[in-house]
C-alpha cells in the first residue's frame, strides 16, 4: 500500500473542480526581470492576480535541455542561478516555493508516449523563478518543471504537451516560458533602453507568430523553418521556442487568445507572452 501513498494524495489535494486552467507562454527575457520592477514583471504580477489561484505550477523551461524527458520530483526544488555576469543582488535571490512528488509521479503517468525519469537534481532555473516569483511572490503554491527532450522535433515537444491536458482540469498552471524571438547574437546592445527598438524581420516574424496563433495554424508553427529567412533569423536554435508549442499543444477550440507584453527588446528579442483561455 505504500506504493499507493503519493497517488491517494495526488487524488485528495488535486480534483476536478470545473475550472480549465489557462495556458500561459510567457517571454522571460533578461534574468534581471526577475528582481526589476518593469512593465514586463508587473504584467506577470496582474496575470496571478486575474487568473485563479492554482493548486500547483509546471515550468516548460527554455533552460532545462535534457535527453530524455524529466521532471523535477523534489520536495524542496533549489534556486538556480544558471547565468553570468550580473549583479550579485540577483544571485541572492532564492524562490523557496514547495515541489510536489505526487504531482511528478502523476504527469509520469499520464505521459504514455515517452518514459519520463524523475528529477532530484535540478531544481527551478531562471526561466522558471525570475517569472513566477512575480506571480506568486509568497512562494505557497508547488512548482516543478518539466524539461526539453532536445534531441526531438518541434513535432515531438506539440504532441507531448497534448498529453497534459488533463492536468489543467486538476488546477495545475502549465507555463511555457522562453521568448518568441530570441537571437541573442544579434541584440543591439546599444539599443536595450530604447522602448520596443526592434528590427524590421523581428517585428514582422513576431506579428506573423501572432496571426498564426490566433488562427489556430499550429502546423505553420511547428514547422517554422518554413516561414522564411525572418523565421530563422528569429529562432537560431529552437531552446525558447519550444516552449511555445507545450502551450499551443494544450490549447482547445473553447479557449480564447489573450497577448500581454507584446514588445521587442534589443532589436532582435521580443517578449510577447501569450494567455490561452
Amino acid at each position: 500500500m505504500s506504493a499507493l501513498g503519493p497517488l491517494y494524495s495526488w487524488s485528495k489535494d488535486f480534483k476536478e473542480n470545473g475550472v480549465v486552467m489557462p495556458v500561459l507562454f510567457i517571454g522571460h527575457g533578461s534574468p534581471m526581470n526577475g528582481i526589476e520592477d518593469n512593465d514586463f514583471s508587473k504584467s506577470w504580477a496582474a496575470m496571478g492576480q486575474s487568473i485563479p489561484r492554482p493548486t500547483a505550477v509546471l515550468v516548460v523551461s527554455a533552460h532545462w535541455l535534457t535527453r530524455g524527458t524529466h521532471i523535477t520530483a523534489m520536495e524542496q526544488p533549489k534556486t538556480i542561478h544558471d547565468f553570468g555576469g550580473f549583479p550579485d543582488e540577483l544571485f541572492r535571490v532564492q524562490y523557496p516555493a514547495p515541489g510536489s512528488p505526487e504531482l511528478a509521479i502523476e504527469t509520469q503517468k499520464i505521459i504514455t508516449s515517452v518514459p519520463v525519469e524523475l528529477d532530484h537534481e535540478w531544481g527551478l532555473d531562471h526561466g522558471t523563478w525570475t517569472v513566477v516569483r512575480h506571480i506568486y511572490p509568497k512562494a505557497d503554491i508547488p512548482v516543478l518543471q518539466l524539461s526539453i527532450d532536445y534531441s526531438k522535433s518541434p513535432q515531438f515537444h506539440y504532441d507531448l504537451a497534448k498529453e497534459l491536458s488533463a492536468l489543467r482540469k486538476k488546477g495545475v498552471l502549465i507555463i511555457g516560458s522562453g521568448n518568441m524571438v530570441h537571437n541573442l547574437g544579434k541584440v543591439a546592445w546599444d539599443k536595450l533602453n530604447e522602448p520596443e527598438y526592434g528590427y524590421d524581420w523581428a517585428l514582422e516574424i513576431n506579428q506573423t507568430f501572432k496571426d498564426k496563433i490566433v488562427g489556430k495554424d499550429h502546423k505553420s508553427l511547428i514547422e517554422y523553418q518554413k516561414l522564411g529567412s525572418a523565421a530563422l533569423l528569429a529562432i537560431p536554435t529552437p531552446d525558447h521556442y519550444y516552449p511555445l508549442l507545450y502551450t499551443l499543444g494544450l490549447q482547445t477550440e473553447k479557449d480564447t487568445i489573450q497577448f500581454f507584453n507584446d514588445r521587442a527588446v534589443g532589436g532582435s528579442l521580443t517578449m510577447t507572452s501569450v494567455k490561452i483561455g
